[in-house]
């Protein structure tokens, strides 16, 4: 290479010898090579060059410039005509070129290396093309470079050390061309370079020393790579940066304290995305020229730093930290230093540990603030009656906080506002009608609050609204006002879970953008309006828990839908058969309705787990999955007469004996409670474990116990809490503590039937409830927690997938087979005590690898009761008659079939939770693993492999670990994966029982391990 460079070189200086003694070298060479040059531009662009001709002088031509001297072309310039094509070689005989700008184009193919050639060359932009192939060697042959431009297009490959040879480079720019592997350490010879460029790549690595010699830098942006390390140390020394963007890398550690000193001219730091530590600097306030501050979506604790030496702020971005410590107490000043900024446009300051009152300073910033986002955060108290000052708000972000009150009548003065979002606060009384004075607004976002009285039909008047949300934990009613119907852009519409009563308006169906609608569990009531079939772009459509009647309209039209949500109302008449042709529908339920007739049989109508059809007593038909009735031929109307009539005193029969049973139930049982309660009390007067130290612990025991409930104590979360490894000093014991979050909906029934469940039962695999803690936090808000003994080992959920575990918390090995047959026959002997053996039978409702934790031994616990139910001894045939539109979902994936068609709790939908699982823990693939979707399930994939290909869906871990030579693995797996196909059967009476299932793994560990059955391992 060196050699070859010697040789152009040599080249260079004969041709500058020729031309000094007189020997040129004419244009005609430059004109032949544009020629080329465009014959390699596509058919339908060269038209932009037909001055491009011999009949035009060469220095005329499109985008050409000569000079003086020696009329040798010197620049040519075509950026932004969208050519098409590729460059074609014979640029490079353009040999007096300084200037190529061929940006803005669509050319195609690599760089030429010829472009190696142009020695003289001094401005390069080939960005904003579709160009690959890498960066050719021979460019770097260019040293007298002062800008070279490749960005957003698809160079690839990576940045050559020969990059270092451009010693003249002010500009580079490589921004979005998916590069790869590491930056050179030789990029720390370009000292001249003033801007550098390499966002939106693939880089990686640390950023080399060797960058603190650009002295001369200052816009640096790096952000969009997979950067790692600590901050780069190199950056500390270019003190005359004034751009600097690192964001969305994977940085981590602390920022220098003398940040702000070391780097005094910054205009914009910009570090969002990473995993920064620590605290910010509080010299970041020192720095006067500082217009924007980004460092959200990192992990800063502590403090703010005030700003009242930043005059020129106008974007300040924290959210998504850790700031704060969920009071106002020293951790707001920096609101008050905010306004002094007077030119401040953004502020996101959201989803920290910001609390106490909402700061009435906020209303003191500055006119020109667009965008102020509190939101996820822990304010309280009512929105400040001045919040209206800020007249030019455009984004007011308030939710998840614990705000009260009406909202403040000078809100109605915000009339840029264009997003607004209140959700999930104590907001009250009416929603005002001022909120049709926003007519810019696109987003509101009223949700679970308490609001009540009417939908304000001021509403109609804000024409650019898009998405309307007022639902959950609302107390509206009335109709739905027909001026929202006058809102023809609206995509979503979500006024569920109130108390709406009367119609869906005739003319819904001039909401033809509408993608989501969502009236659920209101009072509505008469028939569907046939216009709803005119919302032609709605995909979710979700009208249950109303009075609705009738047939269904012709919604045919809707063939993008991919949920209908019709039941618990009083439609009737047949299903339509065109439901079956919504290829795109994913979710239909209608249960829980009058319909009646023949089920269809095609399309969505094969899939019982995507369709809900069960509470319309008079269907038949369909597929055998629906364990629906035969439909007979139709009976003549005399046949229907006696029919209705035999009907009426069958019923009447019916009712007498149930009665009479229920009175005979009801005696014995008060016989045998009586009884019951009266040896409890001779037998056994000592209270449960629970009753003894219930009142022992308090809230700040437990905020003490866990380092204030912090994020490094973390082990885990789930639907209704956060668990936190605990270290209680009067116990001397390491505990773990389930906080339950009392904002989401169900958390207290969660708590109540978790220490109802566990609070009498125990069993060597059941994790243990130590104590409950029922306090009231500092904030004044209901607290509730629960105590269980630690599991060291964690849950099984991260030793079956540990590469979706950080690397910190990951196993160092994985799980044999024997490892695992042993969890198995844990679980499974938990679920039979649970079924059969403790004092009343319990149903887990909620099975999956996160609710089970391995000890020490690896020994296995079942825990998280918190969907539980206990349940009265039922015979299998009752079983489908105890159908509730309040059935337990579970978690996707485990839930028995029966759960999404509002099947009561049972043990049957345990076994199947069980047989998931273990399915599970045998493949290593989750239930909802991407492979699996519609018909093709977990279940289907391993049936279809048994036997010849068990060890092709096996985990590939058990077939190499804990294994001796020759040991019969595929006969072994083959009957586990039995095991579990039983307990997963679509029908709850074809499932194995837990007890067979405890028998048949033992069975199977005993005959392959040669272990005999034992109490304990």
């Amino acid at each position: 290479m060196r050699s070859m460079r010697l040789f152009v070189l040599l080249a260079f200086n004969a041709l500058m010898l020729l031309e000094t003694h007189g020997f040129t070298i004419t244009d005609e060479t430059d004109r032949r090579a544009l020629l080329e040059f465009k014959s390699h531009v596509s058919d339908d662009k060269r038209a932009l060059l037909s001055s491009w001709n011999h009949s035009f002088p060469l220095c005329n031509w499109t985008g050409v410039r000569c000079g003086r001297k020696h009329k040798r072309v010197t620049r040519l310039e075509l950026g932004g005509l969208q050519l098409g094509g590729v460059i074609s070689p014979s640029i490079g005989n353009l040999s007096f070129l300084t200037t190529l700008d061929l940006s803005e184009n669509s050319f195609g193919g690599t760089i030429p290396q010829e472009v190696g050639n142009l020695f003289r060359l001094e401005y390069l932009d080939m960005s904003k093309n579709f160009l690959g192939g890498g960066i050719p060697i021979d460019l770097y042959n260019c040293s007298r470079l002062c800008y070279l431009g490749l960005s957003s297009n698809n160079i690839g490959e990576g940045i050559s050390s020969e990059i270092g040879s451009l010693t003249k480079l002010g500009h580079l720019d490589l921004y979005e061309n998916n590069l790869k592997g590491k930056v050179p350490a030789s990029l720390g010879n370009l000292t001249s370079l003033q801007r550098l460029l390499l966002p939106q790549n693939n880089l990686e690595g640390e950023i080399p020393s060797d960058v603190a010699k650009l002295t001369q830098v200052y816009s640096l942006h790096i952000f969009g790579n997979n950067f790692s390390g600590v901050f780069p140390p190199a950056f500390y020394n270019l003190s005359s940066l004034e751009l600097l963007g690192i964001s969305f890398n994977q940085f981590s550690g602390r920022l220098r304290p003398d940040f702000g000193i070391l780097l005094p001219n910054l205009e914009s730091f910009i570090m969002g995305s990473n995993f920064l530590t620590g605290a910010i600097p509080t010299t970041l306030s020192n720095i006067s020229t500082l217009e924007k501050l980004e460092v959200n979506d990192n992990s800063f604790t502590g403090s703010i730093p005030t700003f009242g030496g930043t005059p020129n702020l106008r974007l300040l971005n924290l959210k998504t930290n850790f700031l704060g410590n969920y009071s106002s107490s020293g951790y707001l000043d920096f609101l008050t230093s905010l306004t002094n900024c007077t030119q401040l446009e953004e502020l996101w300051i959201g989803q920290n540990r910001l609390g106490g009152d909402f700061p009435i300073s906020i209303t003191n910033l500055s006119t020109k603030l667009f965008s102020l986002g509190l939101q996820s955060n822990h304010f309280s108290g009512r929105i400040p009656h001045d919040i209206g000052n800020l007249i030019s708000l455009r984004t007011l972000l308030l939710h998840e906080n614990l705000l009260i009150g009406p909202l403040p009548a000078s809100l109605g003065k915000l009339l840029e506002l264009r997003f607004l979002s209140l959700f999930s606060n104590r907001l009250s009384r009416e929603i005002p009608a001022f909120i049709g004075n926003m007519t810019l607004l696109e987003t509101l976002d009223l949700a679970n609050n308490n609001f009540e009285g009417n939908v304000p039909p001021s509403l109609g008047r804000c024409t650019n609204l898009l998405h309307l949300y007022v639902e959950s934990n609302n107390m509206l009613n009335g109709t739905i006002p027909l001026e929202i119907l006058h809102i023809q852009g609206l995509i979503h519409l979500n006024l569920s879970d109130n108390s709406l009563i009367g119609s869906l308006p005739e003319d819904i169906g001039q909401l033809q953008n509408l993608g989501a609608l969502s009236l659920g569990n209101n009072k509505l009531s008469g028939k569907l309006p046939q216009s709803l079939g005119k919302c032609l772009t709605l995909e979710n459509l979700n009208l249950e828990g109303n009075s609705f009647d009738g047939d269904i309209p012709d919604i045919k039209g809707l063939v993008g839908v991919k949920e209908i949500d019709l039941s618990n109302n009083n439609l009737s008449g047949s299903i339509p058969d065109y439901f079956a042709n919504f290829s795109k529908l994913e979710y239909l339920n209608l249960s829980f309705n009058n319909f009646e007739g023949k089920v269809p049989v095609e399309g969505i109508f094969q899939n019982t787990t995507i369709v809900s059809i069960s509470g319309n007593n008079e269907l038949c038909g369909g597929i055998k999955g629906f364990q629906l009735k035969s439909c007979l031929p139709q009976a003549s109307p005399v046949e229907t007469k006696l029919s209705s009539r035999l009907k009426k005193v069958v019923i009447g029969v019916s009712i007498c004996i149930i009665l009479l049973l229920v009175l005979f139930i009801a005696s014995v049982s008060l016989i045998w409670f009586r009884k019951r309660k009266k040896n409890k009390q001779t037998n056994n007067p000592t209270p449960s474990s629970l009753e003894v130290f219930h009142d022992k612990i308090s809230y700040g025991d437990l905020r003490n116990a866990t380092n204030g409930f912090s994020t490094s104590n973390m082990v885990g979360s789930g639907s209704f809490g956060t668990v936190f490894k605990a270290f209680l000093p009067t116990e001397e014991k390491v505990v773990a503590v389930k906080v339950l979050n009392m904002q989401r909906r169900g958390a207290m029934k969660s708590f109540m039937a978790e220490c109802e469940s566990l609070k009498d039962i125990r069993h060597r695999n059941l994790v243990k409830l130590l104590t409950a803690c029922a306090s009231i936090d500092f904030q004044g808000n209901e607290f509730r927690a629960l105590i269980y003994e630690f599991m060291p080992n964690g849950s099984l959920d991260m030793w079956l997938h540990p590469k979706e575990v950080e690397e910190i918390s990951r196993p160092s090995r994985t799980l044999t087979l024997l490892e695992r047959l042993n969890i198995a026959i844990d679980v499974a002997s938990v679920l039979d005590y649970l079924h059969v053996h403790s004092h009343e039978p319990i149903a887990h409702c909620d099975l999956k690898p996160s609710n089970v934790l391995l000890d020490d031994d690896l020994t296995a616990h079942v825990s998280d009761f918190g969907l539980a139910r206990l349940l009265l001894k039922f015979d299998q045939g009752s079983f489908f008659n105890q159908l509730s539109s309040a059935g337990v979902r579970g978690t996707i994936g485990y839930a028995a079939p029966e759960y999404g068609t509002g099947g009561q709790p049972s043990i049957y939908g345990d076994v199947y939770s069980f047989g998931v699982l273990l399915l599970e823990m045998f493949t290593g693939k989750r239930p909802t693993n991407e492979l699996f979707g519609g018909n093709f399930t977990l279940h289907k994939y391993t049936k279809s492999a048994l036997p010849e290909r068990v060890l092709e869906i096996a985990d590939e871990w058990i077939l190499h670990i804990g294994l001796r030579v020759g040991f019969p693995i595929a006969e072994c797996l083959t009957l586990v994966f039995e095991v579990g196909l039983r307990c997963c059967e679509e029908s709850p009476m074809n499932r194995l029982a837990t007890s067979e299932a405890v028998k048949e793994l033992i069975s199977i560990k005993e005959k392959f391990f040669k272990t005999k059955r034992t109490s304990a391992r």
